[in-house]
């Protein structure tokens, strides 16, 4: 028999791992953003890398806070 408190406990772990999980797939999203903004020979691809890095890393900042 498992007792329930492990069985609370497994339930309250679920919603911390979907936060967890988006948050580290927007900021690998903005990983990228960020390395194009350095990679980029253009001018204007460093601008949308910048723009992609700030934007993902602002979703995933928010995301945490959304399922917290």
């Amino acid at each position: 028999m498992v007792p329930r408190e492990a069985v609370r406990m497994s339930e309250g772990s679920i919603e911390s791992d979907k936060e967890v999980g988006v948050a580290l797939a927007l900021g690998a999203i903005a990983v990228v953003g960020a390395v194009v903004m350095f990679a980029y020979p253009g001018q204007l691809g460093k601008a949308w890398g910048f723009a992609g890095a700030f934007v993902f890393a602002t979703l995933a900042v928010g995301a945490v806070q959304l399922f917290d």
